[in-house]
């Protein structure tokens, strides 16, 4: 199985939320609504199979920012082709759930 089938429902969120320009931990952090110990670990193992590339921001910007430097990511083409494979297996699944999915009764 390759790492682009293997993107896992939270693993989605945080490349969804890259390649709709949330592009450091903090900021995924936040509009994931996930915690820093699910999200860094993830960035780190979808930079380790390529579907993610990230780069330090020059510390003199973060600086003049008075804040740390930060860690800035970016989706790979195999990073959106992943994402494409998991938003469809997530589609699927949603479905098996019936119309019933997310209504609060």
């Amino acid at each position: 199985m390759s790492p682009r089938d293997q993107v896992t429902f939270n693993a989605a969120l945080v490349l969804q939320a890259i390649r709709l320009g949330h592009a450091y931990g903090f900021e995924v952090m936040r509009v994931t609504e996930l915690p820093s110990g699910t999200v860094y670990p993830i960035l780190r193992r979808l930079e380790g199979a390529g579907l993610v590339r990230s780069e330090w921001e020059d510390a003199s910007s973060a600086h003049g920012d008075a804040r740390p430097a930060r860690r800035y990511y970016r989706i790979t083409p195999e990073g959106a082709a992943a994402l494409e494979v998991a938003l469809e297996r997530i589609a699927a699944q949603r479905s098996l759930l019936g119309p019933q999915a997310g209504s609060a009764e």
